[in-house]
C-alpha cells in the first residue's frame, strides 16, 4: 500500500516510538523497485522508495522530461504497491535530490497531483524534499515555505523533509534553529523530517566523521522548535558501519537514505552476469535469447541484491515493523 502524506507523517512518528528507521532506497529502475518491495514483503518491513532528478530524467522513466518521469515513476510504484503481492507492505515514495530551476515547478505539480493517465485521477508523493546543496539559508527557507504555501492554497496534504549542508560536516545548531524557525514561523505543521549534516558523506568515501550525538541534538532541537516529534533523515549512509547505523537509529534517525552502495551492488551483479554468460550471448548458442532478455540479467541481479536489502532492513530495526505500521495507520 502506497501511503499518502498524512499516513507518511504518522509512519515517522511510529518509527520514533518503536526505535526503527525506514530504509529509503534511491531506486533507478523498475527492477530495483520490485526488489525493494519484495525484500520488505519477505520480512514484514515498511520501505521507502525515493528518486532523484537523474532518475526522473533517465531512460527508464522520463527520458529527459522530469515531470513525465515523476508521473510514470509514481504510477508504476502505485500499481506495484497496490497489487495483491505487496498490498500489505507499507510503501512511501519520496523525492530526493531535486535541484535547479525545475525544482519548485516540479514539486508543486507533484503536490497538486500528477495525472495517472486513467480518467481524471491524479497521484502525489508521500513526502517531498529538495536538494539544498546549492542554496543559501534564505533560499532554502523560501523554497520550503513556497511548498507550504502551495499546500495551504490548494488544501492538499503535505509532509516535508528539510535538509541543510549534509556534506559539510556537522550542521551547527544555530544554523538549524534559523532554518527550522524560518519555515515554522510562516508555514507551520508540514515538516516531519530534518536532514542536517551529522558527519556523513554522500558516495562511498570516509565516514569517520559521523556523530550519533549530533543526531541526538538535532532531533531534540527540531522537535522543540516544531512542537511535535520530528525525526532525523540520515543522508550519506553508504559505507557507514553497522554499529553507527544502529547508534543513529537509537539517537533519533527515522529515515536512512541508501543510494551509492545500492547502485554499486546492482551494477557489480550485472557485471558478473555478463562476464559469466558471455558464451551464451552469440546467436548460435541455444540459450542466447533467454540470456539476452531483461528477465535473465534482472533475475541474476535480484538474487544477489535482495538479501542485501534484507540485511539493511534488519540493521535499521525495520524487520517485523510492517504490522506495527499497519496497526498504527488503522487505529
Amino acid at each position: 500500500m502506497l501511503l499518502n502524506p498524512v499516513e507518511a507523517a504518522r509512519a515517522f512518528r511510529w518509527a520514533a516510538v518503536y526505535r526503527f528507521a525506514l530504509l529509503a532506497v534511491n531506486a533507478d529502475s523498475p527492477a530495483a523497485i520490485t526488489d525493494c518491495l519484495e525484500a520488505a514483503r519477505q520480512v514484514d518491513a515498511p520501505i521507502m522508495i525515493e528518486t532523484s532528478l537523474w532518475q526522473l530524467t533517465g531512460h527508464s522513466f522520463g527520458a529527459g522530461d522530469a515531470t513525465t518521469g515523476l508521473a510514470r515513476y509514481l504510477v508504476q510504484l502505485a500499481a506495484l504497491a497496490q497489487s495483491p503481492r505487496y498490498h500489505s507492505v507499507p510503501v512511501l515514495f519520496h523525492t530526493d535530490h531535486i535541484k535547479g530551476p525545475e525544482t519548485l515547478p516540479l514539486l508543486k505539480a507533484a503536490l497538486r497531483g500528477l495525472p495517472t493517465g486513467i480518467g481524471n485521477s491524479v497521484i502525489s508523493p508521500s513526502t517531498l524534499s529538495l536538494d539544498s546543496s546549492q542554496l543559501t539559508e534564505a533560499q532554502n527557507i523560501a523554497a520550503i515555505v513556497e511548498l507550504g504555501r502551495e499546500a495551504d492554497a490548494t488544501q492538499r496534504p503535505l509532509t516535508l523533509e528539510m535538509e541543510a549542508g549534509v556534506d559539510d560536516g556537522i550542521t551547527p545548531l544555530d544554523v538549524a534553529r534559523r532554518l527550522l524557525q524560518g519555515v515554522e514561523a510562516v508555514t507551520p505543521g508540514y515538516l516531519a523530517l530534518w536532514a542536517p549534516g551529522v558527519g556523513t558523506q554522500h558516495g562511498l568515501g570516509d565516514q569517520s566523521g559521523f556523530s550519533a550525538e549530533a543526531v541526538r541534538q538535532h532531533q531534540r532541537l527540531a522537535t522543540e522548535i516544531c512542537g511535535r516529534p520530528v525525526g532525523v533523515a540520515l543522508h550519506g549512509s553508504s559505507g557507514l558501519a553497522v554499529t553507527d547505523l544502529q547508534a543513529a537509529v537509537e539517537a533519533g534517525v527515522v529515515k536512512v537514505n541508501w543510494s551509492s552502495e545500492s547502485l554499486l551492488l546492482r551494477s557489480q551483479a550485472a557485471q558478473e552476469f555478463y562476464a559469466s554468460h558471455t558464451a551464451q550471448l552469440f546467436k548460435h548458442h541455444p540459450a542466447w535469447k533467454a540470456t539476452a532478455m531483461d528477465h535473465g540479467v534482472q533475475s541474476f541481479v535480484s538474487a544477489r541484491y535482495l538479501p542485501r536489502v534484507v540485511e539493511r532492513l534488519q540493521v535499521l530495526g525495520a524487520v517485523g515493523k510492517g504490522s506495527v505500521l499497519r496497526q498504527g495507520l488503522a487505529g
